[in-house]
């Protein structure tokens, strides 16, 4: 019951994620709903309260369950740790803790102090749940660095989507707003991005499962290079049409 609960969780706060494990193995999706459901419930914890203090203590109560999943000691009850116990062990759980801890910056108002923070933020985030996934589900070591480079794609192209409803609520994402500065960025992380099919084939069918949430990314990203003007516009998307297809042939 708890992993159906972790899937209910994803398909109603994350459309993308979800769409994108349903197309896993079934030994994938034991894994992917409760990692996607995790990532749910960290990511929106600094956004239910006003009040700086509650929302790191949010955080925090996730940092400890990990702790507790890293340890192996038991895990206190809710029904993404529960479930997410069943599936992930030391080494996932302490790069799940980084990303619990990236999450501090969506508290505050501050902005990051240069790129090489936004881009440690997205690979604490979406990069490290995509390596947390993968080596859960079997990948080795030697695609850990190709793995965090399409994950970064994957953050920075969400972030950049994300944008303008950050700035709505206050906070200062990009460390550079001029279009050509966005440009440049997606340019070159869209640069590093590995090609989807060869890691697909190094990481092996399970494991593969992780890149198939970024089945848009590169489109974004080139749009925003084309114009990267759609990023202030909150207009950086695909047609239905389009997301369906790129889903398909992901």
């Amino acid at each position: 019951m708890s992993l159906e609960a972790c899937r209910s969780l994803v398909e109603r706060a994350d459309i993308d994620r979800f769409s994108a494990a349903q197309l896993g193995s079934e030994t994938a999706q034991k894994t992917l709903w409760p990692l996607y459901a995790l990532n749910v419930e960290v990511s929106r914890a600094p956004w239910v309260t006003q009040e700086p203090m509650i929302a790191e203590m949010r955080l925090q109560w996730w940092r400890d369950a990990l702790e507790e999943i890293a340890q192996r000691k038991p895990v206190r009850g809710h029904e993404v740790t529960a479930a997410l116990a069943t599936c992930i062990g030391a080494p996932e759980a302490e790069q799940l803790d980084r990303l619990v801890q990236a999450r501090r910056w969506d508290i505050y108002n501050d902005a990051f102090d240069d790129e090489a923070a936004l881009l440690a933020y997205l690979d604490d985030t979406a990069g490290g749940l995509m390596w947390a996934g993968a080596t859960a589900l079997g990948a080795s070591v030697d695609v850990k660095n190709d793995v965090l480079a399409y994950g970064r794609a994957v953050g920075l192209a969400r972030f950049l989507q994300a944008a303008p409803e950050l700035e709505a609520r206050g906070r200062r994402p990009l460390v550079d707003g001029r279009p050509e500065a966005i440009a440049d960025l997606c340019q070159r992380v869209l640069a590093a991005m590995p090609k989807h099919v060869p890691l697909k084939c190094r990481l092996g069918d399970d494991a593969a499962s992780v890149l198939t949430e970024g089945w848009q990314a590169r489109a974004l990203l080139k749009q925003a290079i084309a114009n990267p003007t759609r990023v202030a516009d909150g207009a950086l998307g695909l047609s239905e049409f389009g997301k369906r297809w790129r889903l398909l042939i992901s």
